[in-house]
């Protein structure tokens, strides 16, 4: 036993070592890469811990675009802040810097190898994990599937979507107490979500609104669950030990559920979509065109897998402002109404379309004021020169109009503060104001 125990304890310090040895080669690395690059100002250690740098900080706080916001006014538009084990990413929010780096984007620009091994396994080798020329031949394969005839042609989904929650909203009301009744928003946009989805990208009713339940549904609902801190502790130190991805904690058994479940739609929805020619689904516009390019099994089902995650929750939280919006603005709700009204009945695509439109301007305000995605996380694929707008002061008091990066820095740019930025948008950035979409302003503003 003794000699068992023994092994055992040896055993334990290799790992011990192993893991030690490799998160002070991280370190060094990261920290000689940092050296290297201009040195920027940021905030201090108030603001962070040693393992997961700002990411805690920020996740807590009620508006992480406000403090990003505040951070660029202190120490410039271009700005580090401390990353995982001590390293230090940069974060844009220079006009300039902004154009230079979206120009890179998949070439110069590239997901960190954490967040790639994360969407690999999730979701596969589709369009979020593609870089370079693979992403731009995914690109390619897709944009049949979201032409502007490609959507046209399955308005009439999104509509029939709204009758059955109107339809179903009305008994919940007429049944309840004459006080009022409480209504589940968030619930009933999952339901809309997953059914549009289902309907016009695969061809396939889930009956969500219907009162079906569905294993996706299942897996997408535990996954939005609250996990423990071991869980969150495990999840997030996994992308700086990839080894810990494969602890079977609650919420790895949950993402390994789900992809399973996604994998087994996608078999069921690649037979279906072959076997009908008709079929005007994004699947079976992507089957169509993915011959071209040559798609894989396997590249075709990541697509599936990724508009249903980039999909599913993303667009029932932009349908839960847009209603929450409305409701804080009445004056709005009525000139929304009154456009629509006019229309007399459906709209046409043409006019849902148009620039000009009301509707048009509460949508770019809602994903404006609250972007799907607050920021975007990537890595300097080779060294790199940012050009600013205007000069900022270095941690070494330079003053400098470029900013040198080493290979291998990670960057953010920091979605939610952009779109709150008063620079950006004026000193009403942080309003839901959508005449700002209609060029004339002050008159709408009046008007409301």
């Amino acid at each position: 036993m003794s000699k068992i125990t023994g092994t055992m304890d040896f055993g334990a310090i290799e790992v011990t070592i192993l893991i030690a040895t490799g998160l002070t080669c991280y370190v060094l690395v990261r920290s000689f890469r940092d050296c290297c690059s201009t040195p920027l100002k940021g905030p201090s250690s108030t603001f962070h811990n040693f393992f997961f740098g700002v990411m805690p900080y920020l996740r807590s706080a009620p508006d992480a675009g406000a403090i990003y916001e505040e951070w660029a006014s202190e120490y410039g538009e271009v700005f580090s802040v401390p990353g995982f084990l001590g390293s230090r990413s940069i974060i844009f929010t220079d006009p300039k810097t902004i154009a230079h780096f979206a120009a890179g984007e998949t070439y110069g620009y590239v997901s960190t190898p954490h967040s790639k091994r994360f969407s690999e396994k999730l979701m596969g080798r589709g369009i979020f994990w593609a870089e370079g020329d693979s992403h731009k031949r995914q690109h390619r394969a897709l944009n049949p599937a979201f032409s502007n005839a490609a959507i046209k042609d399955l308005t009439y989904i999104f509509f029939d979507s709204a009758y059955k929650v109107k339809a179903a909203w009305d008994v919940i009301l007429e049944a309840g107490p004459s006080e009022g009744t409480l209504i589940e928003v968030q619930l009933w946009m999952n339901h809309i979500s997953l059914d549009t989805i289902g309907l016009a990208g695969f061809a396939h009713n889930f009956g969500a609104l219907s009162g079906k339940t569905s294993q996706i549904a299942a897996a997408f609902n535990n996954i939005s669950s609250k996990a423990g801190f071991l869980d969150n502790a495990v999840f997030l130190s996994s992308f700086i030990i990839p080894i810990l991805g494969y602890i079977p904690t609650g919420r790895r058994l949950m993402l390994n559920q789900l992809t399973r479940t996604m994998s087994n739609l996608g078999d069921r929805f690649l037979a279906t979509s072959r076997d009908v020619s008709s079929d005007k689904s994004v699947i079976g516009l992507l089957v169509k065109s993915a011959s071209a390019e040559k798609f894989s099994h396997e590249e075709v089902k990541a697509q599936i897998n990724t508009l249903l995650i980039a999909g599913y929750e993303t667009t029932a939280i932009s349908l839960t402002w847009a209603l929450l919006e409305l409701l804080r603005n009445p004056a709005m709700q009525i000139k929304l109404r009154e456009e629509l009204v006019q229309s007399g009945g459906d709209p046409m695509w043409e006019e849902l379309t148009n620039q000009g439109s009301f509707l048009g301007a509460v949508t770019c305000e809602v994903l404006r004021l609250h972007p799907p995605k607050p920021e975007l996380r990537r890595m300097a694929a080779e060294d790199d020169i940012l050009p600013l707008s205007a000069p900022i002061e270095t941690a070494d008091g330079k003053l400098v109009d470029t900013v040198f990066m080493r290979k291998g820095t990670v960057v953010t740019l920091p979605v939610v503060c952009i779109n709150r930025s008063e620079a950006f948008w004026g000193s009403n950035a942080k309003e839901f104001n959508p005449a700002r979409w209609l060029g004339d302003e002050k008159h709408q503003a009046q008007e409301l």
